[in-house]
């Protein structure tokens, strides 16, 4: 399948720093607090060769942490002559240890293992600890500890149970650090990041969301050139911002594609079209394919199967969509990091596959324009800001590509999807009128597959329940259960349980994701 990632490989900025994942929970966030930082980042696999980050001339690199031990047989490595290339390297935990025992020094289990926050003691307040305290919090989760540095290293900080919680080799620019900076339980953790990019990397704070969009846009342009390009427009902040930033690039090259599959929420239809065919004055060619989408979708259970059946008629209905429009030769997509992290890439497991990712049939005939692939949601909405679009877009909760086919659980019917999309309009209205919508990351109604015995108006009712999942997050990599007031579940409850035909129970989520996902399916 055609693929335009080169236009993506955004590492041809002028400075960057690669992050190394060796399979960490944390990676992502390393990435995120990097950028924070104003300087841009990418993660690569822990088999990335000396040569290929040679050849991306970082100005940085930074060893993640992970769940192995690095003297266990099989452990993830890293090539070894990456530490002879002359690039700053900062070894987070196992990064630490990994360039431990890489350079000659020694890696042993703890004798006390070291979970949560710790006293740090600053040894040495130059470089890495520079403008900090002497004595700081830090995250810790480890069992190895460094018990010898290797020959040219000096310890920098330490622990009552880790003598070795930080060292660095001045000459080479490389450090290490047993606890976790990125982490907000390590309250001065940026600071140390900072320290090492614009200490030991010399980088000037570069990255922002404007340097974004002109390199984004002569990207789509180089890539595009006179050709034309159709998007798939969902109405969310990421199809909303690709679509804004295709056309900025090539203007009416650009066709929209709103696909009505039956599976978007009330109102959603009427509200997309409105908004850019009336308002944006964009080419929008609008099609109701809901028998369609319901048809493949009859008897299917298995939520992978329906993201791929979904991802895979998408791509058949945006071909058949771009024939009728001449020669057409790119589709353009709101593809965004975590979905790709998601979907598996390198040393991260695969979750869950997301249409717009490992869910395209292979001989799909139009190369992908995929302009937000390495950015987080946070960066995508300042850049939806940025490209002009109203706040109602810029701060639309995110939705699934596959829709309410993954909040309905079980077989997806007509039936079913109605009566979800009545109890999910509610939910959204009470928590709009609580103002509460720009505080949590998500907020919507999943209809269980399971009926439950009820009393109404003196009478026996068997309908189905209701789960209510409201969570706060960053950037959709962890979760946590928002607690919401009570008085708003209570009028959630009452509402969906007497308006909404079917419906006898609601239930609240108060699961976070890692162990749980935000949604069901």
């Amino acid at each position: 399948m055609p693929s335009g990632d080169s236009m993506h490989d955004l590492t041809g900025l002028q400075e960057h720093v690669v992050v190394i994942d060796f399979g960490a929970q944390y990676s992502q966030l390393i990435a995120r607090r990097i950028r924070e930082c104003r300087v841009y980042c990418e993660i690569l696999p822990h088999h990335s060769s000396a040569d290929e980050l040679a050849a991306r001339r970082p100005a940085g690199i930074v060893l993640s942490g992970g769940p192995s031990s690095v003297y266990e047989p099989g452990a993830p490595q890293l090539d070894a002559r990456t530490f002879e290339l002359g690039i700053p390297i900062l070894g987070i935990c196992y990064g630490m240890q990994l360039m431990g025992r890489a350079l000659g020094g020694c890696v042993e289990p703890g004798t006390k293992k070291e979970y949560g926050k710790t006293d740090l003691e600053v040894v040495d307040s130059n470089d890495l600890f520079s403008g900090l305290d002497s004595r700081l919090i830090a995250w810790m989760s480890h069992g190895d500890s460094v018990t010898v540095t290797p020959p040219g290293f000096a310890v920098i900080a330490r622990t009552a149970n880790t003598p070795i919680a930080a060292m660095w080799d001045r000459e080479r620019r490389l450090y290490g650090v047993q606890f976790h900076p990125e982490v907000v339980h390590t309250p001065q953790g940026k600071q140390i990041l900072e320290n090492f990019l614009y200490g030991a990397c010399k980088c000037r704070a570069e990255w922002t969301m404007k340097s974004f969009i002109e390199e984004a846009t002569e990207g789509i342009t180089r890539q595009v050139g006179d050709g034309c390009v159709v998007c798939g427009l969902s109405g969310g902040v990421d199809s909303a911002t690709v679509a804004a930033l295709v056309h900025r690039a090539v203007g009416d090259q650009l066709t929209c594609i709103f696909v009505n599959h039956g599976l978007l929420r009330k109102g959603e239809p009427e509200m997309v079209e409105r908004a850019f065919r009336d308002t944006f004055k964009m080419r929008l060619v609008r099609v109701d394919a809901e028998e369609r989408f319901l048809g493949k979708l009859r008897g299917v259970a298995d939520p992978e199967q329906k993201r791929n059946i979904i991802g895979e008629e998408f791509v058949r209905v945006f071909e058949e969509e771009a024939a009728k429009l001449g020669k057409v030769d790119f589709l353009a997509q709101g593809t965004i990091y975590p979905d790709v992290v998601e979907s598996g890439t390198g040393s991260a497991a695969k979750i869950k596959t997301h249409h717009n990712v490992a869910g395209l049939p292979d001989d799909m005939k139009l190369e992908l324009v995929e302009p937000l692939r390495y950015l987080f949601k946070d960066e995508v909405r300042t850049v939806c800001h940025e490209l002009g679009l109203p706040d109602d877009i810029t701060w639309r909760q995110p939705f699934p590509g596959p829709g309410l086919a993954v909040r309905v659980i079980g077989e997806v019917t007509k039936e079913r999807l109605d009566t979800l999309r009545e109890a999910d309009a509610i939910v959204l209205e009470e928590i709009k009128k609580a103002d509460l919508y720009r505080d949590l990351w998500q907020s919507f109604a999943i209809l269980l597959p399971v009926r439950s015995v009820g009393v109404m108006g003196d009478q026996r009712t068997y309908a189905w329940p209701v789960v209510l999942r409201a969570v706060t997050s960053e950037d959709a990599m962890t979760a946590d259960w928002a607690r919401l007031p009570y008085e708003v579940l209570e009028r959630i409850s009452s509402r969906v349980i007497n308006e909404v035909r079917g419906i006898n129970r609601i239930l609240y989520d108060v699961s976070s994701k890692p162990p749980a996902t935000i949604e069901w399916e």
